[in-house]
């Protein structure tokens, strides 16, 4: 059997491999919206993309970037966090969102933040009572 691994996805192939389980957070994106949003958040704006394969085949996926502002200083964003809905409770959102926290913490970040749907109630209590997360603010978006 065997262990489950974490890999950054990079070649147009990776990110592609991954759609089927972002789809499920991300459902508004088609794959080429998909694939061209994450290429131009790759070269534009420091975006990375890995997944944690299990059996070979891909359970979840996260994509973050690392960021700097005046009111958390230098943290890193969890864009996207995702385990395929067939495969939850086995572990791996809190493998990879470990990954994420051990990955900000070896490049010189001092946090990891994240929004989350005002309806995801199991994403909530997910990431304030296994994750240790503190619910600090609400996000706004205005759209133009």
């Amino acid at each position: 059997m065997d262990t489950p691994t974490i890999k950054e996805l990079q070649s147009r192939g990776e990110i592609l491999e991954a759609f089927p389980v972002i789809n499920q957070l991300r459902t508004h994106l088609d794959k080429k919206a998909y694939l061209d949003l994450v290429t131009e958040a790759k070269e534009r704006d420091m975006y990375r993309l890995f997944a944690l394969y299990d059996q070979g085949e891909i359970v979840a996926v996260t994509g973050f970037k690392p960021m700097i502002t005046l009111y958390y200083g230098r943290f890193v964003w969890v864009c996207d966090l995702v385990t395929d809905e067939n495969k939850r409770s086995n572990g791996y959102g809190e493998s990879l969102l470990s990954y994420v926290h051990e990955w900000a913490k070896a490049s010189g970040y001092e946090s990891v933040a994240l929004s989350s749907g005002l309806k995801r109630t199991n994403a909530h209590r997910f990431y304030e009572e296994k994750m240790n997360y503190d619910k600090v603010s609400f996000v706004f978006k205005k759209p133009l």
